[in-house]
């Protein structure tokens, strides 16, 4: 079985959870530039954190033979800090990355003026770059948000059919599949999504368009959530060829609208400019 985890924040994780998620069949990921917890208070703390999703993670990743790739944006919530507003002019320089492959995550939390402003700005960079966009739906008020979100999109120069729209649940998911968007789901252990609602949903929209992730982060998450899904996919009577669609097919095609996904993994340095994963050994 082959998985490709759409959406989850590896800066956040160890290396046992690599090791974990490639001897599940995790082969491939892409991590989203999102909050870290800790508000940031300069340009320059995101231009290091930009570098990293860029060198370390995928040089991290490749010790497990894991393919990841980043999407790059200011996010959501610290879209209302006035100190990131600059970021916004970062972003160019970073769009033209090879293993950039969408903008985001981009969207809502709290709905504001200054998120309208982000949200904006961020789909015409897409836009202006040739890549899709990641677009975070708020986790309060899901369907306002949901509403807000497809209006914006649609006020811009992207297409709905090169926008993902993430975080979806039960009170949102018609709309946004009307809506032509790609559909994510996240699933978590205690919040958002579980297995059984995502088979259940499954069942009653199809697989097509649909991609699974873990969203893991710093928070209570898990990282293994992908394979989960599929096994609870089997176990409800989906065949194979249902997992692999909705696990490895539909985020290789959305990616793939970049036109710079590589899924070839090559070997490993030992280092990334002079350091290792390792701790006390060569």
């Amino acid at each position: 079985m082959r998985l490709f985890d759409p959406h989850i924040h590896m800066t956040s994780r160890t290396t046992d959870d690599y090791e974990a998620m490639y001897a599940a069949g995790v082969r491939a990921l892409v991590e989203p530039a999102f909050w870290l917890g800790q508000p940031r208070t300069s340009v320059d703390s995101f231009r290091d954190y930009f570098d990293s999703l860029l060198g370390w993670e995928p040089f991290r990743a490749a010790q497990y033979g894991i393919a990841h790739h980043c999407t790059i944006a200011l996010n959501p919530k610290e879209a209302n800090d006035p100190r990131c507003a600059p970021v916004l002019d970062e972003l160019p320089r970073y769009l033209v990355k090879d293993r950039v492959v969408a903008v985001g995550e981009i969207g809502y939390d709290s709905m504001t003026p200054a998120e309208d402003t982000a949200l904006a700005a961020q789909l015409q960079l897409a836009a202006d770059h040739g890549l899709p966009a990641l677009v975070h739906t708020p986790h309060r008020d899901k369907l306002t948000g949901l509403r807000r979100t497809l209006d914006a999109v649609r006020a811009s120069a992207l297409p709905p059919d090169r926008v993902l729209v993430d975080h979806l649940n039960e009170t949102t998911v018609k709309e946004a599949k009307d809506s032509g968007a790609w559909l994510g789901f996240s699933v978590y252990p205690d919040t958002k999504m579980d297995e059984a609602r995502m088979v259940a949903i499954l069942r009653a929209y199809g697989p097509e368009k649909v991609l699974v992730n873990s969203a893991a982060d710093w928070g209570r998450s898990d990282p293994l959530k992908t394979r989960e899904v599929a096994d609870a996919m089997l176990a409800a009577g989906f065949d194979e060829d249902d997992v692999d669609r909705v696990l490895w097919r539909n985020p290789v095609a959305f990616y793939g609208l970049s036109g710079r996904l590589d899924l070839d993994v090559a070997r490993p340095d030992a280092t990334h400019e002079g350091n290792s994963i390792l701790r006390g050994g060569e």
